[in-house]
């Protein structure tokens, strides 16, 4: 009998373990896949990529921002990052009249660059496990609330300790659900300037259409620079500041990649769930991914049609089309995905092995029915707060509301006038485009809330009004009667607004179904029944993960991800999508002239890339037999945050730069199919080609190395 369990505890360890591509694997910690990685063909070590004494690969990666990664590739501050990266700074410099989100931006001189105020670039100095420090007077008999008291007030013990006379920042991090924490000291500057960044036609070739795809032909990259003070260190931005001169940059390898390379990728990738229960798998892959995939498509539509009218109408909807619809198609694939893998049934299956293993462990033997408990009193509310953010809050109309029921909620006390002086602000740029936006908007507002309505999640839209007719008729109302819509009335109102003109404001239709909205799922009774439903799920999946590390003692788990900084890797690798198909791991600029389509935006080819195209004029950057290569997939483990990291080859040098997954492969978050799960790469022989042969700014490839064996 014990040898039947442990042969189904052998069978089942594909639930929870990594694949051989599979994991996002601690730098720190790397020692540990040292060997896995150089008999998967890596040339160098793990402290070549991590080590806290020398100069090392980690010295050239950064968290740009608080969501993507990027990586030096010269010792003047010079850094890439992908151009969906770099998207809301290249829009927040362009105009009509300079529109370098179309036309593309490259700075011709260093005073030419561009600054980007709010951007920051963070460099790890350093890692360091403090779970003793950290659970320092936690046991097992402690209460959640007290234990999560007592690690709050180490934590900030143990980070103001780590960073004390010194400009640098510390952050620690749980993993493995509490079980373990690292403290991170971090380097954060602040003076970061836009250097450069190709057109649209090339920087989002294929556009929403090719998200998430492959064939690719992204030419998905943009460049910028971070400045120092005098000292190298850290300074608020200053025309005198200087261009920092980072520990580590990346070499360039112009010899490209052929299938079965190894690679791997080096960034801050945000979330996975790898660990979780069948539960919550199902609650996202067939409950809430539909939801938020119906209410996103009703926005998309209005928004395209919008977009087609004019290039000043593409230009206002560009940044908010490309983020939501970065999510709706992802969750598509991700749905599909899971159900293809028969996800939440393997998942079902684990949980009987786990089960079976832990009947006779009293700290583990009633974790999983707790589980599904509490996930049953965490689903329905949690449903509720789907349609909340992705329907009540998904117009404009909704969204000022909210700023004017805070407005009416503020007594004699508070600072009003701030407050309403900023409203005037937000106004004046609201109404500059509102008699065109208000159509789509209105639409938008109609549609959503109509389709929440119809599945029944706002009753307060009842009413008395039993059919749809009447509900869009009652909501086309409340749009075109609020006093928020009608800029003169507004604009009179404010001028002259107190404490005692609230009443107007509370009887205002778009704030009163704002406030109706916001009341109904954030009910004391459902915000309690959450909160405890989330502190139980936490803290069962705490010891969830930990009986598995016990039940799989050999098996070297890898930590969710967390915007923290991970190693993954993999080897180039086409893959079959379906019957009959097969995808080759790399794409060329072949392929972008056989889908031109000059009708279709996303379609659009620049004349000077034809030109280059025809002519074959693509200098050092071409192959051999006359191709210029734009993308390959491999199958290194990522996810969001991993976009703009370097995709390194065998001896540490930059080849490509991640900025997607294949559609097929995005459940990778919760489960990892190593057929399908492939990481799209733009080729760094393309980025270059475009920076020099196309744009003409040779001078920026000038400061990189550029190494050919």
């Amino acid at each position: 009998m014990v040898k039947k369990i442990v042969t189904l505890l052998l069978l089942v360890v594909i639930a929870t373990s990594s694949y051989a591509d599979e994991g996002m694997w601690i730098p720190m910690l790397l020692g540990r896949n040292e060997a896995d990685m150089q008999k998967a063909g890596m040339r160098i070590t793990a402290k070549d990529i991590y080590d806290i004494n020398n100069a090392c690969l980690k010295d050239a990666i950064l968290l740009f921002n608080q969501g993507c990664t990027g990586e030096y590739v010269s010792n003047e501050g010079l850094f890439l990052t992908n151009h969906h990266c770099g998207y809301s700074y290249i829009t927040s410099h362009s105009t009509v009249e300079h529109d370098y989100l179309t036309n593309g931006f490259w700075a011709m001189s260093r005073d030419q660059e561009l600054p980007c105020p709010g951007l920051t670039a963070t460099r790890l100095v350093r890692m360091e496990d403090v779970t003793d420090q950290v659970l320092m007077g936690v046991s097992g008999d402690t209460p959640e609330n007290e234990r999560s008291a007592i690690i709050e007030s180490n934590i900030s013990k143990i980070t103001a300790r780590a960073v004390e006379g010194t400009h640098y920042k510390a952050i620690i991090k749980p993993f493995y659900y509490g079980n373990q924490y690292f403290m991170y000291i971090n380097e954060v500057f602040t003076d970061v300037r836009l250097v450069g960044a190709p057109p649209s036609n090339i920087g989002k070739f294929g556009g929403d259409t090719d998200n998430w795809m492959w064939p690719r032909h992204t030419g998905d990259f943009s460049m910028f620079r971070v400045y120092a003070g005098e000292d190298n260190k850290p300074a608020p931005y200053n025309a005198s500041n200087k261009p920092y001169k980072p520990l580590k940059y990346l070499e360039i390898s112009l010899d490209g990649v052929n299938e079965g390379d190894f690679t791997f990728v080096f960034g801050y990738p945000g979330t996975t769930q790898r660990y979780v229960t069948s539960d919550a798998v199902e609650l996202a892959a067939n409950i809430e991914n539909p939801i938020r995939i119906d209410l996103r498509t009703i926005r998309l539509k209005h928004y395209n049609n919008a977009m087609n009218q004019s290039p000043a109408q593409r230009l206002k909807y560009a940044s908010k089309v490309a983020s939501i619809a970065n999510g709706w198609k992802k969750w598509q694939g991700e749905t599909q995905g899971i159900n293809r893998l028969k996800g939440v049934e393997k998942k079902k299956d684990f949980e009987r092995s786990y089960q079976q293993w832990a009947n006779d462990k009293p700290m583990y033997y009633n974790v999983l029915p707790r589980l599904h408990e509490a996930y049953n009193k965490f689903r329905p509310v949690s449903v509720e707060f789907t349609y909340f953010s992705e329907a009540v809050c998904a117009s404009d109309l909704m969204i000022r509301a909210r700023s004017y029921s805070q407005l009416a909620s503020m007594d004699a006390s508070s600072d009003i006038n701030s407050f309403v002086e900023s409203l005037k602000v937000a106004n004046a740029k609201y109404f500059s485009d509102f008699q065109q936006h208000t159509i789509v908007d209105r639409a938008i507002f109609v549609e959503t809330f109509l389709y929440m309505w119809q599945a029944g999640y706002a009753p307060y839209l009842a009413d008395n009004l039993a059919d749809k007719s009447s509900v869009e008729k009652k909501l086309g109302e409340i749009y075109d009667n609020s006093l928020i819509n009608n800029e003169q009335k507004l604009k009179k109102f404010l001028a002259n607004y107190s404490a005692k003109n609230a009443s107007k404001l509370r009887k205002d239709p778009a704030v009163q179904l704002y406030d109706k909205a916001y009341a109904n799922v954030y009910d004391p009774a459902k915000i309690a029944t959450y909160r405890s439903a989330y502190r139980d799920i936490q803290h069962l999946m705490r010891l969830y993960v930990k009986g598995m590390m016990e039940m799989q003692p050999d098996v070297n788990f890898f930590p969710d991800a967390n915007l923290t900084l991970r190693v993954a890797y993999g080897h180039v690798e086409g893959f079959r999508p379906r019957d009959g198909v097969y995808y080759k791991p790399y794409s060329t600029l072949k392929g972008i002239m056989e889908k031109e389509n000059p009708d279709i935006y996303d379609y659009v080819v620049e004349p000077r890339l034809k030109e280059l195209y025809n002519t074959s004029d693509y200098g050092r950057y071409g192959t051999p037999d006359k191709e210029m290569p734009v993308g390959f997939i491999a199958t290194n483990h990522t996810t969001g945050g991993n976009s703009g990291s370097p995709v390194l080859n065998a001896d540490g040098r930059l080849i490509g730069l991640n900025f997607d997954r294949c559609w097929e492969g995005t459940m990778s978050d919760l489960l990892f199919d190593p057929d399908y799960c492939r990481n799209i790469c733009l080729d760094i022989r393309y980025c270059l080609f475009v920076i020099d042969k196309f744009a003409g700014a040779g001078h920026l490839v000038n400061e990189m190395t550029l190494v050919k064996n």
